[in-house]
């Protein structure tokens, strides 16, 4: 199921930017070259999270799980095509069962453990899927028994799987099977004649959903293996990295940030679920992780508590990755006079966003922090080759003007080979592409720099807080708020006001044993010297931030709650 039109393949191919790259190729070559080299290891947690031992797996014997996998996997009508679902923790099997389904040529729908009955039922029907794989239980829930409940709902599936003991009746036992799996003639035989395609889907993820119902987002080897350049020289890996991966491999973030990179040059991959601050101390220390990411909440609560690391040898640690949100100048700044340790910044999408700043292009943290290279910039060349692959504009979102100067926020857009080739039809969502074929991403950048040759993230449009006509960018605000040291998390969002039509609320989670009030960080932030009309005139605290399966903040439920009080007092 070809995905990208033939013209943008023959471009892209003739430019360099797409080859023959195919996954299971990539995978393939780490087993020739490297078969018995360490290649993968479980979580230290396992135990609390799935059954079955403790595994640490070389290339060879990675390579035949994936096998005994993909023959079952065979067996139960999967082949090219065909969708199937996957809802396991980040352990060996996960990675094992991605590999098996690319290797048939069969399209990986992978689910976040959090999605329950509702989320697991519309969007399989979304996906059209025929098999599910999933595990006897995730922590303490039963995870096979809940979606063989679920089948009679969803038309298209006809078979669930699972990993683990006391596999339910209905359920198909995947270690069972896998082990008796000896006899893997079928598969031979597949291999022999089966010929992938770079175009064709090879998974189907699903958007945060942090303001509606999620999209499915198919990619293609072609833009997966694009995209994975970033995180491969963003970094500078190689073989001889340990990567620890505490990101689910559901969407952009533990697929391209650590699964695809693995492959690509080898090393070992230490699985993380979910997120624990001990077990993933313990990992860097066991282990000897040269690189790992953490969102900036983390990063900051390490670099403010040395207690925490005190106990923890982190001198293995070359480099760190961090983005989603606007990074604090002092945050890149304290970890590389601390403990000489360089923090790299990601701005990416499952749909193909790809914008990177480090030491190498960004040698000053606080410039590293606060902006991105522009890629296309008049008379700039930056090292990474995504950067010279990617083409860049910002829009103003009412004249639809292509802006060029410094000080005008506009819609960033971007076209380029990392770039998705559209939603799932059955998501019924508008084209997210303009006429020019430029993906329209929704976020709020503009042009800074000397040379004008960086970009500074504003905002999402929909999370600009309007005060009687002036703008107020929520991610700013959040990024200085976020300094002030009794907090731990913030989200800034906008209530309703009478006269002013939106004033900005600081949602807040303390550090442990402080209670900040409003007057205390309204000083704070005057002493920033931040505009008067930016500073928030409303401070909720509260024990944790709403969040979707995938961790992303849900401002809309912070605004809707918001938004209900000012209805009850008025």
């Amino acid at each position: 199921m070809g995905l990208h039109p033939q013209a943008r393949i023959d471009d892209y191919r003739a430019k360099g930017y797409w080859n023959d790259d195919l996954i299971d190729a990539l995978f393939a070559e780490r087993v020739r070259s490297d078969p018995d080299t360490l290649a993968i290891i479980d979580p230290l947690n396992r135990s609390d999270l799935v059954d079955g031992p403790f595994r640490q797996l070389t290339w060879t014997e990675l390579d035949d799980l994936v096998n005994r996998i993909a023959q079952v996997l065979l067996d139960e009508g999967v082949g090219p095509g065909v969708t199937v679902g996957v809802q396991l923790p980040n352990t060996v099997e996960i990675a094992a069962t991605f590999l098996a389904i690319v290797r048939l040529g069969a399209i990986v729908v992978p689910f976040p453990v959090q999605y329950r009955s509702h989320e697991l039922t519309e969007l399989s029907k979304v996906a059209a899927l025929k098999v599910f794989v999933t595990t006897t239980r995730i922590g303490r829930r039963e995870a096979a028994v809940e979606m063989a409940s679920l089948q009679p709902n969803i038309p298209t599936l006809e078979r669930v799987l699972a990993f683990g003991s006391n596999v339910p009746e209905g359920v198909v036992d995947l270690d069972g099977r896998v082990a008796a799996a000896v006899d893997r003639s079928g598969l031979e035989a597949f291999n022999s004649s089966f010929v992938p395609d770079q175009n064709d889907c090879v998974t189907i993820c699903w958007t945060s959903g942090t303001e509606s119902t999620p999209k499915g987002v198919p990619r293609t080897h072609y833009d997966w293996l694009a995209m994975s350049w970033t995180t491969v020289e963003g970094p500078q890996l190689t073989k001889d990295d340990v990567l620890l991966n505490p990101f689910p491999m559901v969407n952009m973030a533990g697929i391209n940030g650590m699964f695809l990179p693995w492959l690509r040059v080898g090393g070992v991959l230490v699985q993380h679920h979910p997120f624990d601050l001990a077990t993933f101390l313990a990992q860097v220390a066991k282990h000897g992780a040269t690189y790992t990411v953490a969102p900036p909440a983390l990063l900051t609560q390490l670099l403010h508590n040395e207690q925490l690391l005190a106990d923890t040898d982190i001198s293995t640690l070359r480099l760190l990755g961090s983005g989603s949100t606007p990074l604090a100048p002092s945050l890149l700044q304290g970890w590389h006079d601390k403990y000489g340790i360089e923090i790299l910044n990601f701005y990416g999408s499952n749909e193909g966003i790809a914008l990177f700043g480090g030491p190498v292009d960004m040698p000053d943290p606080a410039e590293r922090a606060l902006y991105f290279p522009r890629y296309g910039a008049p008379g700039r060349t930056w090292s990474h080759r995504v950067a010279k692959w990617m083409q860049v504009k910002l829009v103003d979102p009412v004249s639809g003007e292509v802006i060029t100067e410094g000080g005008h926020p506009g819609e960033l857009r971007i076209k380029g080979p990392t770039v998705f080739p559209g939603y799932l039809p059955a998501s019924n969502v508008e084209d997210p592409f303009d006429d020019e074929g430029y993906l329209r991403t929704g976020d709020l950048l503009e042009i800074v720099g000397d040379e004008l040759q960086y970009l500074r993230y504003v905002d999402r449009t929909k999370d600009l807080v309007v005060r009687g006509g002036m703008k107020i960018s929520a991610s700013e605000l959040e990024t200085y708020i976020a300094g002030y040291p009794k907090v731990a998390e913030v989200a800034v969002v906008a209530y309703p006001d009478e006269l002013l039509g939106e004033k900005a609320c600081a949602v807040v989670v303390a550090r442990p044993g402080e209670t900040p009030t409003l007057d205390e960080l309204l000083t704070y932030l005057r002493e920033l010297g931040i505009a008067t009309f930016k500073l928030p005139e409303r401070l909720e605290l509260v024990d944790e931030l709403p969040r979707n399966p995938l961790g992303k903040v849900l401002k809309r439920d912070l605004r809707a709650k918001l938004a209900n009080e000012a209805s009850v007092g008025s």
